[in-house]
């Protein structure tokens, strides 16, 4: 079996672009750049990096699964906007020791993800560095004619959730206690792949969405970034998440609460919204409400949590979330 190193540059991405099959017109993988069409005459653009031994690690993720993952961090941002992902694009630098079969799995996971939402991987670029691998997704989306939703509301709401929380940060939990799987399957493949509710990004924007963000970093602290960009204040009733019976069943395993799972675990990429009040909406949940600060009237949040109060009171459980530089 040949490795990257063997492959070289152009040999890995042919070996790659053979696997994600024809690229989409008017031009995709091949040329120095690649041309997207653009119906709404506006592009939503993201980008995310998922490095070796930060957001996976081998030997609890097959490459399969970190290929499906990094697709899904960003098309839950596109999702996240309201907007239709429509294209990725791939960077990757890993070692020159990879081995092919890492660039088929990576290849195929990447490619069946983007198959949910019928987004093509339009081009990339790779090189040989260091000894751990690095991928550097963007990706692009379509606001099919509609405003964007961005994280700033500019009026009172109630607080939805579309998605599952905490399910990846007990299967998380559970890796690194070296519980045995029996009964806990699906909490596993939770962290190894996640599961975005992409649909419902584009349907909370046609009921109105006035605000929404990407649950990746822990329920709590995502909807501070809420609260901090309207300056406002909101309120979790935990009471009204869903706890799964098996979340439940790993918390009994390790004597961990799950409710803290489902309010600072990230990487289920989940949706958090806010909709207008009486406005209804199949296939989301209410958790609470929010209230921005009317303009001029901005008060500072502090601490890690913000403007986050969870059963009338200030948002505990640490820093509420996960952070990159802590």
């Amino acid at each position: 079996m040949s490795t990257a190193g063997e492959l070289g540059e152009f040999g890995v991405i042919a070996r790659i672009g053979a696997r994600l099959g024809a690229p989409p017109p008017p031009a995709g993988p091949g040329d120095d750049a690649a041309v997207v069409g653009t119906p709404d005459g506006r592009v939503v653009v993201t980008t995310d990096l998922l490095a070796e031994g930060v957001h996976f690690r081998w030997d609890w993720s097959s490459p399969y699964d970190v290929g499906r993952k990094a697709a899904a961090a960003n098309l839950a941002d596109i999702a996240a906007m309201g907007a239709v992902p429509t294209a990725l694009l791939v960077g990757i630098a890993l070692p020159a020791s990879t081995g092919t079969q890492v660039l088929d799995g990576l290849a195929d996971g990447l490619r069946d993800e983007c198959a949910l939402v019928g987004a093509a991987i339009v081009g990339g670029d790779t090189i040989a560095s260091g000894d751990r691998l690095t991928l550097a997704i963007t990706a692009l989306g379509d606001l099919q004619g509609r405003a964007p939703v961005t994280r700033a509301a500019s009026a009172p709401g109630v607080l939805v959730l579309a998605g599952r929380v905490g399910w990846s940060a007990a299967g998380l939990a559970l890796l690194r206690a070296g519980a045995a799987m029996s009964g806990l399957e699906d909490l596993f493949a939770a962290h190894r792949r996640p599961q975005p509710p992409y649909a419902m990004g584009p349907a909370l924007a046609k009921a109105g969405a006035l605000a929404m963000c990407d649950v990746s970093d822990g329920l709590i602290a995502d909807v501070r970034h809420l609260t901090d960009a309207c300056g406002g204040h909101a309120e979790i009733d935990p009471e009204l998440l869903d706890l799964d019976p098996l979340l439940v069943a790993a918390g009994d395993r390790l004597g961990c609460p799950p409710l803290e799972w489902m309010l600072t675990g990230g990487e289920d990429h989940a949706l958090v919204a806010v909709l207008p009040e009486g406005v209804h909406l199949p296939g989301v949940r209410v958790i609470g409400r929010l209230d921005p600060t009317p303009a001029g009237h901005r008060e500072p949040t502090s601490g890690a949590t913000g403007g986050v109060r969870v059963r009338g009171r200030s948002a505990g459980f640490g820093a509420g979330g996960h952070a990159h530089f802590s």
